[in-house]
This record gives structure tokens, sequence and C-alpha cells, in this order.
């Protein structure tokens, strides 16, 4: 059966979608690129936050008219929203085939079937050993130079504006040799550059009784044709000067550090039950920027959480400010039934979340725009992630993450650039957060 998936959320459920489609095409089903060309949708939900879920269940709506029309044989349901509320879901739409759980492969294959008849029930499986992520089982886009590479799934933290343990389960790392067998794979397939992703980094290989990230990193730059490799999502609180310095000294592992702090204030940090208070923040911000001025700092922040006062959002602005992060993303708190956060009092109206978070985002605005303005005249390594005739090429710096940082537009000189190019380029502007470049 002609099979389309609808990629929603993160990166990581964007790898559980490449395990679905190389799982699905082993079964003899062929994978299509859009969906007007398939037999069969399945959409990758996300559950993360509410406008994640809203999107998620518009996707599914929007699908369900061409399958009450019959112009799709099958449609399902699978990701974050589909563990936690497949149930409901499949209750409030008829025209919803299937629900699977995360790692159901085989429940999604045979969905596909022609004799497949409709089921009231989420399909799961235990997914605690991670079985389901198998390079065997891997689709692997090949239009891109990068791949994410999925260490570990789940979390024990328990943030209490996150439901992510509730779909996810309890942290859980992939063992080293699958890991650097799926990372061969993806460089013999002309990956330059690898993004491990996963809830946090940082604890990786915490159930062996110790933490087994720099023996992992020490595997993976042994693999020829791999340029780059990016972490993300390191916890503040289990980040520490071994990671640092070994960080400083790898000729592949790059210093970018993506720290979500979501706040400075110890009082708001404590009702988010982050387990690090501003003190140690300070510590190795300041430890990373003296050891490593050329590192990359990004990170995430939360507006407006429950009990959030306006000299507690104060304390977060200034010492935004103050710190200039090459990176952050800012996001209003968003009210997740089942997270204990849902239920604390002091609620902040969303027009207050809305100001804060609009007073936040100009601010890193105006730090991007002068950043990229110093760097005028600077050469800097691009990888290219794409290039078309008669038009710039487009790439990134070991600064940039794809789809969340800043965009290099390559302007080139003879030969023609190839996606997967590796180039010195020298930066002529800025459209305060992007670059245009030209190649040297």
């Amino acid at each position: 059966m002609k099979f389309y998936i609808e990629r929603l959320g993160c990166p990581k459920n964007d790898v559980d979608a490449d395990y679905m489609a190389g799982h699905l095409i082993s079964e003899g089903h062929e994978q299509v690129p859009d969906a007007d060309q398939a037999e069969a949708v399945i959409v990758n939900t996300c559950g993360f936050i509410l406008p994640a879920k809203q999107e998620s269940i518009g996707e599914l709506l929007r699908f369900g008219e061409l399958r009450k029309q019959g112009k799709l044989k099958r449609l399902i349901a699978a990701g974050c929203l589909s563990q936690l509320h497949g149930d409901e879901l499949l209750s409030g739409m008829p025209e919803l085939d299937f629900a699977c759980g995360l790692g159901a492969l085989d429940d999604i294959t045979h969905a596909l079937e022609d004799n497949a008849e409709r089921s009231d029930k989420t399909l799961k499986v235990a997914t605690r050993d991670l079985a389901y992520l198998s390079a065997k089982n891997r689709y692997i886009d090949t239009s891109t130079p990068y791949a994410y590479l999925k260490i570990s799934d789940g979390c024990d933290r328990k943030c209490s504006y996150c439901i992510i343990p509730k779909m996810r389960g309890s942290f859980r790392s992939r063992p080293i040799g699958e890991i650097v067998a799926e990372a061969r794979l993806l460089a013999r397939s002309g990956k330059r550059e690898l993004i491990l992703v996963s809830q946090e980094a940082t604890l990786y290989g915490c159930e062996t009784g110790q933490i087994l990230l720099l023996p992992l990193l020490d595997e993976l730059q042994k693999i020829e044709g791999i340029a780059w490799i990016r972490l993300v999502y390191l916890h503040p609180q289990a980040l520490d000067s071994s990671l640092i310095d070994y960080l400083g000294n790898s000729s592949k592992v790059l210093q970018y550090y993506d720290l979500p702090l979501q706040h400075i204030s110890d009082g708001v940090l404590g009702r988010m039950r982050r387990q690090v208070r501003r003190a140690k923040i300070e510590r190795i911000l300041t430890e990373i920027r003296d050891k490593q001025p050329e590192s990359i700092i990004r990170t995430t922040f939360i507006v407006g959480f429950p009990g959030e006062t306006e000299a507690q959002f104060a304390e977060l602005y200034d010492f935004a400010a103050e710190f200039k992060f090459d990176r952050m993303g800012a996001f209003a708190y968003s009210r997740e039934e089942g997270s204990s956060a849902s239920i604390m009092p002091d609620q902040i109206p969303e027009a207050d979340k809305t100001a804060r978070l609009q007073a936040l985002t100009e601010l890193q605005t105006d730090i991007v725009s002068a950043r990229n303005r110093e760097l005028i005249g600077q050469q800097m390594a691009v990888l290219i992630d794409s290039a078309a005739n008669g038009r710039p090429a487009s790439g990134r710096t070991y600064g940039d993450c794809p789809d969340i940082d800043r965009v290099v537009s390559v302007y080139e000189n003879q030969p023609r650039l190839k996606t997967g190019d590796m180039c010195q380029a020298l930066i002529e502007s800025s459209d305060g957060h992007d670059l245009r470049a030209r190649a040297l």
C-alpha cells in the first residue's frame, strides 16, 4: 500500500517516523512524498503542549475528510498524542482507523493490510527496551547532509509543567554499539553531521550506574565522513566540567550548548521542580564562556509560569539582557492537563503571558541582530544543506542547528557548491536573523 507520514513535533518524533517508514518499506509498502498520492496516511502526532496537540488534531481532522470522501483507505494516528489519548481520538473520530502507540511498528504494518479491521482501542507495545529503534528499520532521507540520531528516550526529571514522562516513560539509553552501527550507516549514506537527540543527553548511560556520554562520543568521533557531532538537550543540573572540557578539545563534537534553563528566578525554578538554581546556572555559563569564548549557547525560557511575579519576570529579563545568549527560544507557559503545574494556584492571565513573551522575544531579536552585524567581514565554515541551480545555496555554521537556528545564504564562486559541501564563506550582510555570505 502507498503510504504518507505527516511528521509533527520535535526531531525525536521525526526519528520515530523514520523507523516507521523503514519498517513499512521492509514489509513491502511504498512511501510516497505527498498525501495526494497515498492510499494510507499516518499522522505522527505531538502531544507536548496545547498548540502541538491542537495542530495534531487539526491534521487528523483534515485527513479525516479525505478518508470520509473515500480518497484514503486508511487513516492512522501514531506518536505521543496517540500514546496518551489514542482511545479518545478513536471514539471522537469515526474516520480514524487505528491509533498506535510509540514503537508499535508491527501494529502499524498490520493496519495497512487489506483485511485490517478498524480498532476501537489504542494499539500499544512495551517500549522499555527501545527495541524498535534499529538501523535495519530506519528510512534515511538522503536530501540533507545531517541526520538526527536518537541515543535515549524517556525522562525521569518530572518537571511540574511537563507530561513527557507520562508519554515517553522513564529514561532509558540505547546501547553504544547500536548507536554506533546506525551512525556508520548514516555516514555511508552521505551524512556529514550527526545530531544526537534525547530528552537529556547529559544522563546517557545512567542506568549502568555511570554516565557514558563521553565513551559514546569517543566511538562516534572515529567514524569516517562525519564532520560535525551536535548534542542537544543538556540539562544544567547535570552539565559538568568534564563535558565542557571534552567539547573544548574535540575536533568533531561542536561547542554548541543546548541548555534549556526555563527560568532564572530560584522561586520559579523551585515551583518548576528543575533541580537547579541560579547560582549553579551562572557557574556553568561562566565556565563555558571563560573556557570557550567561541562557543554557542542556546537556551529556552518559559514566561508566565503559575505564580511568576512581575519582579521574577524582571529578574529573568535582566538576566537575558546581561548574558546575551547566542540563541534563545521563549515560550508562554502552556497549562497541560495531567501536569502538577496545571492545578497550581496563581495562574497567570493570558494577556500578561503574551506581554512578557513579547518583551523577552524583542530583547533577544535585538541581541541576535547586533551579534550578526559583528560577523560581517568574517570568514566562517558553512555546511551546505541544499543547493539548486540559479539560487543561492543554503547552509549553516557550527553554531546553527537545522530548523531552529540561523540560515546562511551562500552566493557562490566556482566550483559550484553541492549539498554536503563544507565551504569557507565571507559574511557580507545580515537581515537581522539570517546571514548572507560569499563562498571563497
